[in-house]
């Protein structure tokens, strides 16, 4: 009981609140922009290094997503038994200082390595920043703090997109990169003012095995083996949707990629702050319902989305696409802190950035490595057939694995509930005990 009341009287109050949510949600946009600025710089990186478009798959690709996704896994451990304060300034630190070498690239070799330093840095920013989360914030708040930290994904893809394009067009890609390595590392000065040292998390059993067993026994609890299923099923939904959709309305409605950037952007910006925001406020009432069950509403939310988004592909006009769309984009958002929020709920105190990372590893791997090369796969295979909106045909691989998620989410729902719910004392326990 000593050591809750000393974790409970470190919890970040008054100004000292918001500040360290503030600076949270800016390092999760800069890690963001970090990723993305590649995918809106890469045709000056390719005629200023005379690359092919398989080296620009390489570097944005699949190599990225395994480096990201596995390396989290050790990150999350130390987060979860050191310093996460510590873990995320490092980190935060190595992937700045990688980007804005990417800047001074002469060669694929040398641009490859630094994008690979980018997803090394990368790959603690969630773990970490979940652990402080649960740390530093009252339980009450937690999931929307959590939806707050998941708003720099949306925020960071907006900034990335129009000030990457922006700087590339009138400064050039260098530019862009090393900006963005400076600013990252202006946010590393910020954290290290605003993020107090954090108070030493409760020891458990866990704490005794190796990450990886440990690992594997929260991976074989039955609830949070379903979140996982729902996590490689929700990334064949959006790392596909995200990576063709504005290819399929520039082909198939005739946008220009000005166009597409401005409504599709926007939009896909407003969605994810809704999103994240009314999931992170509505997870925070579930879980103090003291029920278990916390993945109902997202799941709903993925179900409604998965069939917009099937007849948006083969909608007439191109604003009947986008609105259809639309669904999808705040279904994605609203599910970031349910399905972290339910993770770390299963996982208990001292394996809530485990839990982070294992996430990150079920929807960060599998579906962007492999979804949209089977999406391109069936859009070369319908357009050879002499068919039309062939992307379209190849893009249903989204909704598909949408519907897959919101099954996964239902059935975990009633796992944890089981798990949970038979004693709602032990969800206090779970939220509270840090």
């Amino acid at each position: 009981m000593t050591g809750s009341n000393s974790m409970h009287t470190q919890y970040a109050r008054g100004w000292r609140l918001p500040a360290l949510l503030a600076i949270l949600l800016l390092i999760n946009a800069i890690s963001q922009i970090d990723r993305i600025l590649p995918f809106i710089l890469a045709e000056a990186i390719k005629t200023d290094l005379s690359l092919s478009d398989t080296q620009i798959g390489l570097l944005t690709g699949v190599a990225f997503a395994v480096c990201y996704t596995l390396l989290s896994l050790p990150l999350a451990r130390a987060a979860d038994r050191g310093s996460p304060r510590l873990v995320l300034l490092i980190c935060l630190v190595v992937w700045s200082a990688m980007t804005a070498l990417g800047g001074m690239a002469a060669s694929f070799l040398f641009l490859a390595l630094t994008r690979f330093g980018v997803a090394l840095g990368e790959a603690g920013a969630i773990p970490s920043g979940h652990a402080l989360i649960v740390r530093l914030v009252p339980p009450e708040r937690r999931g929307l703090a959590i939806g707050l930290f998941s708003m720099g994904i949306p925020l960071g893809t907006m900034v990335g997109f129009a000030a990457g394009g922006a700087m590339a067009d009138t400064l050039g890609w260098r530019a862009a990169l090393i900006g963005a390595g400076a600013a990252g590392g202006l946010a590393a000065l910020l954290a290290l003012l605003v993020i107090r040292p954090t108070p030493p998390a409760p020891r458990s059993e866990a704490d005794n095995q190796p990450f990886l067993a440990s690992a594997l026994r929260l991976a074989a609890a039955p609830g949070f083996r379903w979140l996982l299923a729902g996590g490689v099923a929700v990334g064949f939904g959006t790392a596909p949707f995200y990576a063709f959709s504005a290819p399929f309305l520039i082909r198939t409605h005739e946008y220009t990629a000005g166009e597409v950037g401005l409504a599709f952007g926007l939009l896909q910006g407003l969605m994810g702050v809704l999103g994240t925001l009314l999931g992170g406020r509505a997870f925070d009432r579930a879980a103090q319902s003291g029920t278990g069950h916390v993945l109902r509403p997202p799941a709903l939310a993925l179900l409604i989305a998965a069939p917009a988004l099937a007849a948006g592909l083969f909608a007439p006009e191109g604003w009947m696409s986008i609105a259809l769309f639309t669904p999808g984009m705040f279904a994605f958002a609203f599910l970031l802190p349910w399905a972290f929020g339910a993770a770390h709920l299963v996982a208990g105190p001292g394996r809530q950035a485990l839990a982070s990372s294992l996430m990150m590893i079920a929807s960060g791997l599998l579906g962007p490595a492999l979804g949209p090369v089977l999406v391109g796969m069936v859009s070369d295979a319908v357009a050879s057939s002499g068919l039309s909106n062939s992307l379209g045909f190849g893009l249903l691989i989204a909704p598909s694995g949408v519907v897959l998620a919101g099954l996964a989410c239902l059935i975990a729902d009633q796992r944890i509930a089981a798990q949970l719910g038979a004693a709602p004392a032990d969800i206090l326990r779970l939220s509270h005990s840090t």
